[in-house]
């Protein structure tokens, strides 16, 4: 019963969902508002889920249905092909056989006549005489049907070679357009057997059909005997044939160069193997023997032009004469070659299959065979039709780069249509498209980042995710648009800009706006400066411009751990006794030792006494320590936009130590503790003040004037400690 009604809900569920009126934010308001709880919301959202995994279970299975109909559909068509090919050769063969019949019956019917006259000779001349044979036999080469029977033995033989091939050929899926090549015919085929040329692991059988112009190679089909399906073919003129050297069990192989790859094949025998290789140099030699002789007639002088009786009548008048053929003429445009005419729609072909390639490679040619030439109204027509498939191929290109396709692959998945746009001349919409598909890449992986629960975790995943991002865009767009105008190299600064501005936002969110401490943000930002670090190895320097975007949260940062330390001392102050500290073990002094020597505090050892007894007070201690501490992080975030800052920041936080030891000088009656807070005093002025002004400039490079300012009107307590001049 329940599954029967979980059945029921489903289906509920399903016809409120595909209902045409359904509205998302009507249907939530009224879930949430009848739910009882949270688990009713949670069971609801898992019957949604279990709805959309079904959903996209019947999505598949219908895409795989339509995948395999659409599959054994062409293999259909193909076998449909195949028979309609060989009812055409039949017909070509039963049309070549009428015609022949005539020629073969008026040798017999020429001689029948011949008899019969000789006949009626003998019957009138009273028998045959020597003119009467004579009158019979005729001229020598007169007979019928003499020479036509030499002219069609050549012809059956060119006929017999086609044939042979077209049978041949028959059997091979997906090589219709070999028979459109006329004088091809077959030179020598045989079964072969491919393998892999790394690793020399076999891949598949394969049967070779050597023509008389290239090389086909077909694969079996196993479930259909005696049947093969296209694979490659091969020009002659642009293959190479290399003698593999045996290498047992490897044996019996040769190779095919055709650049940019190679293949192996291994032939049966030695034997065949030989012949493979004799018949292959022999087919290349007399292809190449071929289109020499033809380079050699197309380039020797013609002859004077035949001159026809009618033009050397002298009875004819001198108008006639024929007029020198004008420029115009000479370059008149031949729109009757088939090529030109089967363009338009060879660009809809390659466009629906998305050869890109093939298509700007077919309006490449068509400029190059039009250009300087001029433009009539055929070529205007013909140009027309081809504007408006340029205009196809570049919407489609442009689809091909908008980011709601796909982006998985990285920069490299969108070098094919880049490619083609600049060929097509438009390379200012290439770069545009580019870089909108890789700001959409760039931003879809910083959302799609898990945000961890330690920050530096995460920001070494976000670092290392944009900035490798960053890197591969502009290796891709330099393979890209090298050569092309400079106005592309400026748009993508101006985009590594907008990219940089993103990484900020993202970075800003979990380092600054969180509240985490200065020593987690400056490891932080030091992380960050790293990976920018790196794209110097490419020419592309965006240190200054993530210090422009991070400057307003570093200053942020330092101004609010610049107060917490100011508060945190004004504290200490406040309960200052001016008494020694008593750290009670060993253990404890030596902690602390090493933590002052750490802040560069090396004469810390004068301070300490007997008994684990240290002679300073612990506010002074504790100020030496956060005010060291907080350099050390500040200088992580340091760059010159931040100098004065954190300049500032410094000297305020020692003005407020400096300013409550000399109130208490002031103050104090008691001789010991004066004493006392005068050892402070000697200790601030003389080890911390200068310890913390070498730091600084040896994090920044330069010295600070106000520090040493700072320190000079310090020493006035020194030498007058009942001085009532404060410190500013």
């Amino acid at each position: 019963m329940a599954m029967a009604m979980s059945d029921s809900g489903a289906s509920r569920l399903r016809r409120q969902l595909e209902s045409s009126g359904f509205e998302a934010r009507l249907y939530v308001k009224q879930l949430s508002q009848q739910s009882d709880g949270d688990r009713d919301l949670q069971e609801h959202r898992q019957r949604i889920q279990a709805l959309a995994e079904e959903t996209a279970q019947n999505l598949k299975r219908n895409v795989y249905q339509n995948y395999r109909q659409f599959i054994e559909t062409a293999r259909e068509i193909s076998y449909l092909e195949s028979e309609m090919y060989q009812l055409s050769h039949l017909l070509t063969e039963q049309k070549s056989s009428l015609e022949s019949i005539p020629l073969t019956l008026l040798p017999a019917a020429a001689a029948a006549a011949g008899a019969a006259a000789a006949a009626a000779g003998a019957e009138e001349g009273g028998g045959a005489g020597p003119g009467g044979r004579d009158h019979l036999r005729g001229p020598a080469g007169f007979f019928p049907g003499h020479g036509g029977a030499a002219r069609d033995s050549q012809s059956a033989g060119e006929e017999g070679k086609q044939r042979t091939l077209t049978t041949l050929l028959e059997k091979v899926e997906g090589c219709r357009h070999l028979l459109e090549t006329p004088g091809q015919y077959l030179v020598y085929n045989g079964d072969l057997v491919e393998y892999e040329a790394d690793h020399m692991a076999q891949l598949q059988r394969v049967h070779g059909f050597l023509m008389n112009d290239c090389l086909l190679v077909a694969t079996w089909l196993p479930q259909r005997r005696g049947m093969y399906r296209y694979n490659a073919l091969y020009p002659l003129d642009r293959l190479a044939v290399v003698n593999v050297k045996d290498n047992p069990p490897m044996k019996d192989m040769f190779k095919l160069l055709m650049f940019p790859e190679s293949r192996i094949f291994q032939a049966e025998n030695a034997k065949i193997k030989r012949e493979w290789l004799e018949v292959l140099e022999e087919t290349k030699r007399a292809l190449s023997e071929k289109r020499r002789r033809e380079q050699e007639e197309a380039a020797a002088p013609r002859g004077p032009p035949h001159v026809s009786s009618q033009a050397t009548n002298p009875f004819e008048d001198d108008e006639e004469e024929e007029e020198p053929t004008s420029p115009e003429v000479e370059e008149k445009v031949d729109l009757s070659m088939e090529w030109i005419q089967e363009l338009p729609e060879d660009l809809d072909v390659c466009i629906a299959q998305r050869d890109f390639e093939g298509a700007v490679d077919l309006l490449d040619k068509l400029n190059h065979y039009l250009e300087g030439k001029p433009c009539p109204p055929p070529v205007k027509e013909l140009r027309a039709k081809v504007d408006e498939r340029v205009r196809q191929l570049t919407e489609v290109l442009v689809f091909e780069l908008s980011p709601d396709r796909s982006l998985r692959g990285g920069p490299k998945a969108t070098r094919r249509a880049v490619s083609q746009l600049i060929r097509l001349g438009q390379c200012t919409k290439a770069c545009e498209l580019f870089l909108r598909n890789r700001a959409a890449a760039v931003h879809t992986a910083i959302r799609q980042l898990r945000i961890e629960g330690a920050t530096l975790l995460y920001i070494h995943k976000l670092c290392h995710v944009f900035f490798t991002s960053l890197l591969e865009t502009a290796r891709e767009f330099e393979t890209d648009f090298a050569g092309t105008n400079s106005g592309c190299y400026s748009a993508f600064i101006v985009w590594a800009r907008s990219a940089m501005g993103m990484f900020v936002d993202a970075f800003s969110k979990q380092v600054f706006d969180s509240k985490e401490s200065l020593s987690t943000a400056a490891e932080c930002v030091k992380v960050a400066k790293e990976h920018c670090q790196q794209l110097g190895d490419i020419g592309l320097d965006l240190t200054f411009i993530i210090h422009a975007l991070l400057v307003k949260d570093i200053q942020g940062a330092l101004h609010s751990y610049k107060e917490i330390i100011i508060e945190a001392t004004k504290h200490r102050n406040s309960e200052e006794m001016w008494r020694r500290m008593n750290l009670m073990t060993p253990e404890a002094l030596g902690k602390l030792k090493e933590e002052m020597k750490n802040c560069g505090v090396s004469n810390f050892e004068q301070y300490t006494g007997d008994d684990c007894w240290v002679n300073l007070s612990y506010t002074v201690v504790a100020f030496t320590k956060q005010t060291m501490g907080f350099l050390e992080e500040a200088l992580k975030l340091y760059f010159p936009e931040l100098h004065m800052v954190l300049l500032e920041s410094l000297v305020e936080i020692i003005l407020v130590a400096v300013q409550h030891v000399d109130y208490s000088l002031r103050c104090e009656q008691d001789p010991e503790k004066k004493t006392f807070i005068r050892q402070n005093a000697s200790f601030l002025y003389e080890t911390v003040l200068p310890v913390v002004e070498k730091r600084f400039e040896q994090g920044v490079g330069k010295p600070a004037k106000q520090l040493q300012d700072l320190r000079n009107a310090s020493r006035l307590i020194r030498v007058n400690p009942e001085s009532t001049t404060s410190v500013v």
